[in-house]
């Protein structure tokens, strides 16, 4: 274990803002999380884990002791006749893990291609993506608990799924750290299709039966085409959470609104498109300060360069009151405001 004083986080969180860890340590295994439990004065110190940064937005420096987590690996670890149970280093890239999956043959994963962040991070947002999420192929993943040293298995009851939520953002945050993620894919593959622009994929290529391959390469294009590349430009993908309302909520925006983009859940509650609400607010395009909203893409905010995290926290709490506003719907932030 190797200790790293005044580190700056700059090139550790994708929205590129300035702060400065004054103790960082890389966790590369199991045993090095361990040790920092272990070690006498480092132990008892508050503690922040930090992944690959792209759903923070730090807004000071960090006193914490930031964990660094960069554990590898990716393997198959169990087969049936229905699925196969595949393991990751919670270090591993995301999108390197869903083009894993498809070299082996093994689809399912294909609808969240391309979203930005670690394998570890993945449980503690419920990422998800045209129409999937974290939560409908998770199997189990594995924790040392921040206080005792413990390695702690969890399934995904324990983790408390939820849309953009799991325990690991409320009771177990700064408590515990990720290090290994299991996931079940299916042979029984199906397609999920039920998006519009997946809709329109199949409208323009005429391919109304696409396979997994198929579908990963039309989100990557997707994605490409609506966010931009936090290696260019800095952004922490999607910045508000869909909001899901009442049949009744939905109805009356409706009426006033009757463009307004939303889908029904299995549940009869409707998801509203916040991109749609922050666009239809004015939003896309404009500035506070170095930090903006992506002129392609009203629910991504952007550095326009040399941004820091209070203009960031400023124009997120600007759209939330603008469409507060105008719709009478508070929107949630989805990065953690550090």
């Amino acid at each position: 274990m190797q200790i790293e004083p005044g580190v700056s986080l700059k090139p550790y969180n994708t929205f590129g803002l300035p702060a400065v860890a004054g103790q960082l340590v890389r966790i590369r295994s199991e045993a090095d999380a361990r040790a920092v439990v272990d070690h006498p004065e480092l132990g008892l110190a508050p503690k922040f884990v930090l992944g690959g940064g792209s759903n923070v937005i730090l807004t000071r420096d960090m006193p914490e002791l930031v964990l660094k987590v960069e554990i590898p690996g990716m393997r198959l670890v169990a087969e049936t006749d229905r699925a196969v149970i595949v393991e990751f280093g919670a270090g591993e890239r995301w999108h390197d893990a869903v083009a894993w999956t498809l070299d082996q043959g093994w689809p399912g994963l294909e609808n969240m291609a391309l979203i930005p962040g670690t394998v570890g991070a993945a449980p503690v947002q419920n990422i998800g993506a045209y129409g999937l999420e974290l939560q409908d192929r998770f199997e189990s993943l594995d924790t040392v608990d921040l206080v005792t040293g413990r390695t702690v298995t969890l399934n995904a009851a324990q983790c408390k799924f939820a849309y953009r939520d799991s325990i690991f953002k409320r009771a177990l945050a700064g408590k515990s750290l990720i290090t290994r993620v299991r996931l079940r894919l299916p042979k029984r593959w199906q397609p999920v299709l039920g998006y519009l622009d997946l809709e329109r994929k199949m409208e323009e290529t005429g391919k109304h039966q696409p396979d997994a391959r198929t579908i990963f390469d039309w989100v990557c294009s997707i994605r490409r085409a609506k966010l931009p590349d936090p290696a260019q430009i800095g952004n922490v993908g999607s910045f508000f959470k869909n909001p899901v309302v009442t049949p009744e909520q939905c109805r009356d925006i409706i009426a006033r609104d009757p463009h307004v983009v939303h889908y029904p859940l299995e549940d009869g509650r409707f998801k509203l498109a916040a991109g749609w609400l922050i666009d239809a607010c004015g939003w896309k395009g404009k500035t506070v300060g170095h930090a903006g909203v992506y002129d392609k893409q009203a629910l991504v905010l952007v550095n326009r360069g040399g941004a820091i995290g209070s203009e960031v926290q400023t124009l997120a709490r600007a759209i939330q009151e603008s469409v507060y506003g105008r719709f009478g719907i508070r929107l949630e932030m989805e990065p953690v405001m550090v």
